[in-house]
């Protein structure tokens, strides 16, 4: 229930914020949720990197902004921007909320169920997403002048939608939280090759230096895998927690270990290896 206020909180303030800001603005304030995930996969899910997955996740953020840059030469700025500080401030909430989300998937679709996550997120989401829209946003909802075309976007956005909260559990699992949000940099690159057809965006050679910019940090993140620092006092109930409670010496100093772990299923054969 928690999560689905979250989820739905994140989405309405970035959504909300280009009203207040522009496109160029969004697109780099919205980065910040890799620190975000980057934070909390280290401190709530002990995820360990290493200086190459910080290489490549810098890689990737020069190259958003370069596309940024190219917005900026061409003039691509739709937004208000009337609102500045407020809207940037929109984009920092729900870039904020939009990582402790993922992070809270990561952690459910690994220790729990990709179904039990997709069906109480939807539950809940649709729940409280339709009481604040009655709340909030109803006399917009009244001033669209509805017709079939409206309704059709309407649908290909939901479907859209679906399919981006269907795949991205399982993607998550065999990767994770923060390989998710450097990959989903691309879609604003997506979104500019559609518009130049659709919308007669002007095209820069600095979208396409941005686009193998991104490519290169998701494989140089990609290349190695990062791994887990297990806390031997908590650690043992973290990844059983249906299992007996093992009661440790109250004496001498506990000494952490860590395992490495790769992108794939685990499974009860692999074996790990530990350094003391």
């Amino acid at each position: 229930m928690i999560l689905g206020i979250v989820d739905i909180e994140a989405n309405y303030l970035v959504v909300k914020a280009y009203q207040y800001t522009t496109l160029t603005s969004v697109q780099l304030l919205d980065c910040f949720v890799i620190p975000v995930v980057i934070l909390l996969s280290w401190f709530f899910l002990l995820v360990r990197y290493k200086a190459v997955h910080f290489i490549g996740i810098v890689v990737c953020i020069l190259g958003m902004g370069c596309m940024a840059g190219a917005d900026v030469l061409v003039g691509r700025q739709q937004g208000a921007g009337e609102n500045k500080l407020i809207g940037d401030l929109l984009v920092l909430g729900g870039a904020t909320l939009y990582g402790i989300s993922n992070v809270c998937e990561e952690y459910i679709v690994r220790n729990l169920s990709r179904v039990e996550f997709l069906g109480m997120i939807g539950l809940f989401g649709s729940f409280f997403s339709g009481i604040q829209l009655a709340i909030m946003e109803h006399k917009e909802l009244l001033k669209v002048p509805w017709d079939w075309q409206i309704g059709l976007l309407y649908v290909g956005f939901s479907a859209c939608m679906f399919g981006l909260y269907s795949f991205m559990p399982v993607v998550i699992k065999k990767t994770s939280a923060t390989a998710v949000n450097l990959s989903l940099l691309t879609a604003d690159l997506y979104s500019l090759f559609c518009g130049l057809f659709l919308f007669h965006y002007k095209f820069s050679g600095l979208y396409l230096l941005s686009f193998f910019t991104i490519l290169v940090g998701l494989v140089l993140y990609s290349s190695t895998s990062t791994y887990v620092a297990q806390d031997p006092r908590v650690y043992k109930q973290f990844r059983n927690p249906s299992g007996p409670v093992v009661d440790l010496p109250t004496t001498g100093q506990l000494e952490p270990s860590v395992t490495y772990t790769s992108l794939g299923q685990e499974t009860e054969e692999e074996p790990h290896v530990r350094v003391a």
